[in-house]
This record gives structure tokens, C-alpha cells and sequence, in this order.
């Protein structure tokens, strides 16, 4: 259930990674121009006139994943903003937030990712839907290494306990 980040062996596990959640899934067709948007947007993004080394997929329909690899050149504050400035556009264009941080994913029995807010997530731990050992998606993970290794945390280990 690892996100299938097609040139993530490119990159050094120190990469520095984002990952936004958009409030609903994407239609197929809004992946699809999502995907394009974020190709050409890598391709020119920059830190202080230097190419970045970055790459950015949609997962399962209602994630972004965003990689920098920070050993050719680092993403200063700049160029973050410009990534959240276009992911801001890109959001509004579709009529979605993709920086609503009250979101959470996990796992289900079934292995399908699910969404939920901080209170669904409150009754689903209530009416033992989950469980110490449910799969949560770590949204925080902050490097490749960390997206690679921490990717799904079970509910009793991850942040995911202290809010819900």
C-alpha cells in the first residue's frame, strides 16, 4: 500500500517529501489533468534561479505526493511558496481544498484507503471500527525514508492517537 511513486529510487532518502490531502477523491478525468499540471509545474520549479530535483504524483485519487531531493539544490522558503501557491490554484480550479489538515486516511479490513474527519475518526475508534492495530497513513511523513519505512503506522503508534 506503499504509494507507487514512479521515480522515488531516484531519489535520496533524505528527500524532503509534502503530501497534501484533498477533501474529496478526484475523478479519473481530474487525476488524469491533475498528473499534468504537476509534471509541468516540477519541471520548471526553482530555488533561487536553480533547478529542483522534484517530482510529484497523485495517489489513490485524493493524495498529492510532492519529493524534492535537497542534495543538488535546497528548496528555500520561496520556492515552498511557490509550490503551495500553485497547489492553492490548482485546488480552486477544481473546487477542492487540498490543504485541509483535519483529514485522515487509514486502512480498512478490506484494504481500502479510507477518509475521515478528527470526529468520524472519534466514533469510528468508538464503535471499534478502529482498532489499535488499523492502519493509519502517515500525512506527516516528512522524507522519502519516512514515507518508505513509516508510509502506514498502526493506529497505538502513530499521531493519529493523540487527536482522536
Amino acid at each position: 500500500m506503499l504509494p507507487v511513486i514512479t521515480q522515488l529510487s531516484q531519489f535520496s532518502p533524505s528527500s524532503k517529501v509534502w503530501i497534501y490531502t484533498a477533501v474529496r477523491p478526484l475523478t479519473t478525468a481530474e487525476c488524469s489533468g491533475l498528473q499534468q499540471e504537476l509534471d509541468r509545474f516540477v519541471q520548471q520549479w526553482t530555488a533561487h534561479n536553480a533547478a529542483l530535483k522534484a517530482h510529484a504524483e497523485v495517489f489513490e485519487n485524493q493524495l498529492i505526493i510532492l519529493v524534492v531531493d535537497e542534495s543538488q539544490a535546497g528548496a528555500s522558503g520561496c520556492s515552498i511558496d511557490k509550490s503551495v501557491r500553485f497547489l492553492e490554484q490548482i485546488g480552486a480550479q477544481l473546487g477542492v481544498d487540498l490543504f485541509d489538515r483535519m483529514r485522515f486516511g487509514w486502512v480498512d479490513d478490506s484494504d481500502t484507503i479510507r477518509f475521515n474527519s478528527k470526529s468520524e475518526l472519534t466514533a469510528l475508534q468508538a464503535d471499534g471500527t478502529l482498532q489499535p492495530h488499523t492502519r493509519m497513513l502517515n500525512t506527516l511523513a516528512g522524507t522519502v525514508h519516512d514515507l518508505k519505512e513509516n508510509w502506514l503506522l498502526p493506529l497505538e503508534n502513530s499521531w493519529h492517537k493523540r487527536i482522536i
